[in-house]
C-alpha cells in the first residue's frame, strides 16, 4: 500500500515549510486535524451527496474496458507518472545552464503555471476512467467510485485554491534567496552572472514540481489499491 499521506504530511508541504521564512507552516500543521478541516469545508448539500453515494444501488452494467486488468491500469498509471516526471526534468527551465536562465521570477512563475495546467490535464481523465472501471466491479466498489466523484466535486475547489497560492510562496522564496546571494562579480561584458543561488532556486522549484505531481496522483493510487 502506498505509504505517501495527505496533503499536511506530504513531501509537498515539507519542502514549502523548509522555504518559508519561518516556522509559520509547521505550526499549521500542529492545528486542527484533517477531520476538523474537512468539516469545514463540507457544505449541507455536500453531506447530502455524500450521503446518498454511499447509499447508492447496484452497479450499472459494465462500460467498454471495465474488465481491463489491474495490472493493465498499474502500468498506465505508472507511465502517466513517468511522463509527467520526464517532463519536468526535461523543462529548459532546469537544464538550461545558468548563465541561461532567466533571472526574473515571473519567467519562473509562467513555467510553473504551465506545468500544474498539465498536471491536472492529464491526471483528471485518468482518475474519471479508474473510478467507471471501479464502478462497474461490484456494488460495493460502485459506492467507493461514487464517493471518490463526489469528494473530487467537494474538495476539487479547495485542492485547487491551495495549489494555486505555491507560485506566490516560491516568488518569495525566489526573492530571499537572491537577496542573501553576495554580489555577483561582473562579467568582461559587463552583466552579472546569476550566482550560485538560481541554481539552487532552479532546484527547488522542481523538486517542489515533483512533490505536487505525487500529491495530485494521491486519488488515482487510492483507486488502485480499491481494484486490486
Amino acid at each position: 500500500m502506498s505509504q505517501r499521506i495527505g496533503f499536511t504530511g506530504s513531501a509537498l508541504t515539507r519542502l514549502l515549510a523548509r522555504m518559508a521564512e519561518n516556522n509559520a507552516a509547521d505550526a499549521r500543521e500542529a492545528g486542527p486535524g484533517f477531520a476538523d478541516r474537512l468539516g469545514e469545508w463540507l457544505r449541507w448539500t455536500d453531506a447530502i451527496s455524500l450521503s446518498s453515494a454511499l447509499g447508492a444501488g447496484p452497479a450499472a452494467a459494465a462500460p467498454q474496458g471495465a474488465r481491463v486488468p489491474t495490472a493493465t491500469l498499474e502500468s498506465e498509471c505508472a507511465g502517466l507518472r513517468n511522463a509527467l516526471a520526464n517532463a519536468i526534468g526535461a523543462d529548459g527551465a532546469f537544464t538550461a545552464p545558468a548563465k541561461e536562465a532567466p533571472t526574473d521570477f515571473p519567467s519562473y512563475r509562467r513555467r510553473y503555471l504551465a506545468r500544474q495546467q498539465t498536471m491536472e490535464t492529464a491526471i483528471g481523465p485518468q482518475r474519471e476512467r479508474l473510478r467507471s472501471i471501479l464502478a462497474a466491479r461490484s456494488p460495493a466498489m460502485a459506492r467507493l467510485a461514487a464517493v471518490d466523484a463526489v469528494m473530487e466535486e467537494v474538495l476539487g475547489v479547495q485542492q485547487h485554491n491551495l495549489l494555486a497560492g505555491i507560485p506566490s510562496r516560491l516568488e518569495k522564496h525566489f526573492a530571499r534567496l537572491r537577496r542573501a546571494e553576495p554580489a555577483p562579480d561582473e562579467e568582461p561584458e559587463g552583466e552579472a552572472r546569476p550566482g550560485p543561488w538560481l541554481d539552487l532556486f532552479r532546484n527547488d522549484m522542481r523538486d517542489l514540481l515533483l512533490a505536487e505531481l505525487d500529491f495530485r496522483l494521491q486519488p488515482i493510487e487510492g483507486l488502485l489499491e480499491a481494484l486490486k
